[in-house]
């Protein structure tokens, strides 16, 4: 590891519920953001789900942040391709792109388990398969030609044209054009398999604080075997250039009797198994305990010393002083001693495949 970041899911309060309402939350999150960035943090990244109170349509948060930073990476984790129009995306990914300076971690995937039937045909998209996974894959290689410059559509005749730009007939690709934006693409995976076509698309990876295989092998294993598959096939791809890797996990540092009380209890010793679509699956454990401790606990995760990047999953809707607190504590007793480089050295590279 030599990056860190938060991962936020955005929860808010709906009707009379107790808590942040939408608005209050994403304002906190770009609050969270500039705070983060000042103490060095390297990412603030966010989750997207459509039909449940938390975040979502996630470029104007994303935008919000660029606009009130300088150095921390913005990103998501991740985009749910099911709901997208991928050239659509891909404008406005590109628009981001160039306004960030390539301060761009776009998570896109299949998307996760929601709580509403096929909420994709809702948005008007439908697929074969009843997860949709299908169209999420022919979405994203409609994303990747798109971003990465290919004609995706032909001139009219002129007099169709408005205003006359074009020879009619000569194919276009979308505008704008972030040359570097491929680079800044991330799948998020879940499985060996996943992850080993990632890597032979050219992208860079993103696992999350659960992958859905269970072999009695803790996270940290499941995810380094990932990681060695994931380096292995881009390698054999002939990539040219270094891939990013992160992982995610739940981490409170406790450096204070405030921050025992509010989150010595969350935690757990152990991973967890149990099912997500009928398949079995390996939950993260949570970790909450004093910098010593956790400094011997993540150095024993070998997903953590593989990854590049950890994205830390904070509580959102306690609002920005818990979860910079938790950061902070994070950055000054813990990071330093994995390896952590602040964002005032740089963009995130990933580390050379040899």
């Amino acid at each position: 590891m030599k990056a860190f970041g938060f991962l936020s899911f955005g929860h808010h309060s709906v009707g009379e519920q107790e808590g942040m309402d939408a608005r209050e939350t994403l304002q906190s999150q770009v609050e969270l953001a500039k705070a983060a960035d000042e103490i060095g943090v390297n990412g603030a990244y966010f989750r997207v789900h459509h039909f449940a109170p938390q975040g979502a349509s996630p470029m104007p948060l994303l935008g919000a942040v660029i606009g009130a930073t300088k150095n921390i990476e913005v990103g998501t984790g991740v985009i749910d391709l099911r709901y997208e129009n991928p050239f659509y995306l891909a404008e406005e990914a590109a628009a981001l792109d160039l306004l960030a300076d390539g301060r761009v971690a776009l998570g896109v995937s299949r998307g996760s388990p929601e709580p509403v039937k096929k909420g994709w045909e809702t948005f008007g998209y439908k697929g074969e398969a009843p997860n949709g996974a299908d169209m999420a894959r022919k979405k994203f290689e409609l994303f990747m030609a798109a971003i990465r410059g290919y004609a995706i559509a032909e001139a009219a005749s002129l007099e169709e044209q408005y205003p006359r730009m074009y020879t009619p007939g000569i194919e276009l690709p979308i505008f704008p054009h972030s040359p570097e934006l491929e680079k800044h693409v991330w799948w998020g995976s879940g499985t060996t398999k996943t992850a080993e076509q990632a890597a032979r698309d050219g992208v860079n990876l993103m696992s999350s604080t659960l992958v859905s295989e269970a072999d009695g092998s803790s996270l940290g294993e499941l995810q380094a075997a990932q990681i060695r598959a994931y380096r292995n096939a881009w390698q054999d791809a002939g990539h040219d250039w270094a891939p990013r890797v992160s992982v995610s996990r739940s981490i409170f540092p406790i450096v204070s009797g405030e921050d025992q009380k509010q989150f010595g209890l969350l935690a757990s010793s152990e991973d967890q198994v149990g099912y997500i679509e009928s398949t079995k699956t390996t939950f993260g454990r949570t970790y909450a305990a004093e910098p010593d401790v956790l400094i011997e606990q993540l150095k024993a995760d070998p997903a953590i010393a593989a990854a590049d990047t950890l994205m830390i999953t904070i509580p959102n809707q306690l609002g920005v002083e818990p979860n910079l607190r938790i950061l902070q504590n994070f950055a000054e007793h813990v990071a330093p001693e994995l390896g952590w480089i602040p964002n005032t050295e740089g963009l995130v590279e990933g580390y050379p495949i040899d």
